[in-house]
Formats: C-alpha cells, structure tokens, sequence
C-alpha cells in the first residue's frame, strides 16, 4: 500500500515539474517570438515623366441648313476637305476613320419649334487615333487653313478634346516597382537608426495601384506615372 502511494507521489511530482518546465518554456518562447514580431511599415513613392505614345483627335464640326439633301452634301464636302487636310500632315488612311454625321431636326422636337434658325443641324467630322502625337500637336497649328475653308472645328467640347494616352506602362513597372522599394527602404533605414535599431528581412510588401494622369493642363501630352510601394521590416536590437 505504501509503494503504491510513493509511486503514484512520485508521478505526481513528476507531472508537476513538468508543468512547471512547460509554462516556463512557453513563456520565453513568447517573448522570443514577440522580440522577432518588431517591425516597421514604410511606404516608398516612385513617379516618372514619359510623353504620350497614342492619341484620339476627334475632328468634328457643326453645320446646319433647312434643306436636309443640301446639309449632307455640304458635310460629305467637308468631309473630304478634312480628309486631304489629315493626308498633307503625314496621316495615312489607317489612322483616319470618318464617323457618320448626327442630325437633329428641330422642328420634331416640341421644345424648339419656336426657336428661330434652321431645321437641321448636323454634327459630323473624322476620328484621327495614331500613335504619332507630335503628328496630331502639329496638324493643330494648322488648323486654320481648314478654317479658310470655311470648317470650324469644335475644340472646346469635352466630348471633342484631343486623348493623349501612355499604353508602355508594362515596360517600365518593374523599374518603377524596384525604385519605389529602394525609397521605402531608405525610409526604413533611418527609422532603424533613428531608433537605435538593426535593420531585418522584409516580412510583407505589397504594391499599390499605377496611376497615370497629365503633368499639367498644358501639357497633356507629357504624362506622370505614379506608384506607392508598401514594405514591412523586421527590427532587432
């Protein structure tokens, strides 16, 4: 009977120290692991000036007459004037596409019945996309020879303002991606030594949207390409 109670104290203390081993374990691994988990997060910005390589030019105009037969021979003629005009200044037929004119017909709308003016109105002209801007930048200047033609093209639509466009962003993001990393690292750094610490290994990073906008109202042409990368560092002692 004695053996017994011996054996079974025996395993109890057994089991006790183990407990004891165990918890004291668990606590400094905690802590160990809470030491690794210090870390900063940094972001990093890299931008990039690059010029438009695609443009959309509408060239559109507006006329208008009472005699219907009348207006669309005028646009046709008009037309064709646009089209030898685009010819002259380096456009070839694949970057010309003419758009069928819209007409409206005042007198078949009963708000403008009682408007003085002519009945129809047509809205007609080409569609220029190339990937030549300076071609579109230089036939602008030109402009005027159409006008001595008695073409006015409208510019001052929203609908009608030249596209400038930057399609090459896959050829420059990995550039931009390593840049914005390196700036986010020359961020972590100085905190690192700021705070009297080591820099460590990267535990996440992740790459925020690239944006493409005009540099400014000027010069949409001239485009700004625009990323944030985000990193997280280790820190030790």
């Amino acid at each position: 009977m004695r053996a017994d109670v011996s054996k079974h104290v025996g395993a109890a203390t057994v089991l006790a120290l183990g407990l004891v081993c165990s918890t004291w374990l668990i606590k400094h691994t905690v802590i160990d692991v809470k030491a690794m988990e210090r870390t900063v997060q940094v972001k990093g910005l890299a931008e990039q000036e690059v010029p438009a390589d695609t443009v959309i030019w509408p060239v559109f105009y507006k006329d208008a007459d009472n005699d219907l037969d009348v207006l669309i021979a005028r646009v046709d003629k008009k037309n064709a004037a646009i089209r030898a005009f685009l010819v002259l200044q380096g456009f070839n037929g694949d970057e010309v596409s003419v758009t069928a004119p819209s007409i409206v017909d005042k007198f078949a709308q009963e708000y403008s019945q009682n408007e003085r003016g002519f009945r129809y109105v047509a809205k007609a002209g080409i569609t220029v996309f190339s990937r030549s801007p300076d071609k579109v930048r230089t036939a602008l200047s030109q402009l005027s020879e159409l006008a001595k033609q008695g073409i006015a093209i409208t510019q001052d639509d929203y609908q009608n303002r030249v596209e400038y466009m930057f399609t090459g962003l896959n050829d420059i993001k990995p550039q931009m991606v390593q840049l914005a990393t390196q700036k986010a690292r020359e961020v972590a750094l100085k905190f690192a030594k700021d705070s009297d610490s080591q820099l460590g290994k990267i535990k996440s990073a992740r790459q925020g949207q690239f944006s493409i906008r005009d540099r400014d109202s000027n010069t949409p042409y001239i485009k700004v390409v625009r990323v944030v990368a985000g990193v997280e560092y280790y820190l030790s002692d």
